[in-house]
């Protein structure tokens, strides 16, 4: 997958434009979006929730221009994981959602800078990822 963004060129742009990325990418592989960057006070965020037949699905995005440090899903560290758990069962319960089965997703974004633009890639999805 190839999109170009004009003059994006901070991380947080390219977070953005990784978030993009894997809602259309989800969106072509028949998720439904339900939603996204959900907070819950200062607890922190989950970038996507997202439905996929029987699963709702809590979906942290990384996305990097280099391996330099590492491969995005080890950003994803025990921390992190419990932290989207916590807010997980936030939304679960806010939301009275108890007849679906649950899951935890990370999506790879791959992408290079290109003079002032972005361009993605790569997109990989990892099921289950803890």
């Amino acid at each position: 997958m190839n999109s170009k963004v004009g003059n994006k060129n901070n991380k947080r742009a390219a977070g953005s434009i990784g978030e993009a990325a894997a809602v259309q990418f989800l969106k072509e592989n028949n998720y439904e979006i339900l939603e996204t960057n959900f907070r819950y006070r200062r607890l922190g965020e989950i970038d996507i929730i997202s439905r996929e037949k029987d699963y709702i699905c809590f979906v942290e995005v990384k996305a990097r221009s280099s391996l330099g440090y590492g491969y995005p899903r080890e950003a994803v560290n025990i921390r992190k994981q419990e932290n989207i758990r916590r807010l997980a069962q936030i939304y679960l319960c806010k939301n009275r959602i108890n007849d679906l089965k649950v899951r935890f997703d990370v999506v790879e974004v791959y992408m290079e800078k290109k003079g002032d633009d972005i361009e993605v890639k790569e997109i990989s999805l990892i099921k289950n990822a803890f």
